[in-house]
């Protein structure tokens, strides 16, 4: 078939094909990505751009691969699919572009911009290597949250700040939530078919936007650490501390001149 028709991708997941609708495939799944989608974008961006300039960098592809992921539910095409998990490639390789810290880059590259053309090269690279066995290319994307848990755990290491371990500990929690859903809704869908409840995989586009609400404040706390030493970051809950739901931001205290 098409590569842009109905149901030619290499992955169907659990919940059940146009039951809800005659032109979505998998309703809740595309209901709840665009409710990712817009939650993380309408929630991140703002804070982003108010706490340092050019955070907002990572927006736009963040926007895309939530489009381009509502776009593969909806279809279940084999375009639909390679979008869906090329955007994350490409949001990964902005994110690591900009924001990984310069303390661990390889000892071969000296300079931002020799990273820049590192991370460009390997994304070329794996941007082609997800042509050869698509149906791999989500077990691999899932597999870098290793290593920026790994880079979180080292960085925690050298901060003393209860609220930033607390910040780290929550936004582990609802990764581990969501990667739970994610892998039982690949494995075990049998057992939730059997149980009229295939609906696994919607939960982990939710739980994922919640743990990247506190991932991004970290990782610009820890940018601001690196890049601008003279300012103190502060990690912040909008409203309030005391509200069950928060939406965390980092806020700058600048410096005192001297005279």
């Amino acid at each position: 078939p098409s590569i842009f028709s109905y149901q030619s991708a290499e992955v169907d997941w659990c919940e059940g094909n146009f039951e809800r609708s005659a032109v979505i495939a998998e309703y809740y799944n595309t209901d709840t990505r665009w409710d990712g989608t817009s939650f993380s974008f309408l929630l991140l961006s703002p804070f982003s751009f108010l706490v340092l300039e050019g955070a907002g960098l990572g927006d736009l592809p963040l926007l895309l691969a939530g489009i381009f992921s509502m776009y593969f539910h909806m279809t279940l095409s084999y375009v639909g699919q390679l979008l869906d998990e090329l955007s994350i490639l490409w949001t990964l390789a902005v994110a690591y572009s900009f924001w990984y810290p310069q303390a661990y880059f390889p000892k071969f590259i000296k300079t931002r911009r020799h990273f820049y053309w590192l991370t460009g090269i390997t994304t070329v690279i794996s941007t082609l290597m997800s042509f050869v066995k698509p149906t791999l290319n989500a077990y691999a994307l899932n597999c870098i949250a290793f290593h920026l848990l790994y880079l979180t755990r080292r960085e925690l290491k050298k901060c003393n700040d209860k609220r930033v371990h607390r910040m780290a500990a929550v936004m582990v929690m609802w990764w581990v939530l969501a990667i739970t859903s994610w892998i039982s809704d690949r494995w075990l869908c049998w057992l939730w078919q059997a149980i009229n409840f295939p609906y696994f995989h919607s939960f982990w586009h939710v739980l994922i936007a919640l743990s990247l609400l506190y991932c991004c404040p970290l990782v610009i706390y820890f940018d601001v650490s690196y890049e601008m030493p003279s300012f103190k970051p502060k990690l912040e809950y909008w409203p309030s501390d005391s509200w069950p739901v928060v939406v965390p931001y980092v806020t700058l205290e600048e410096p005192h001149k001297q005279c």
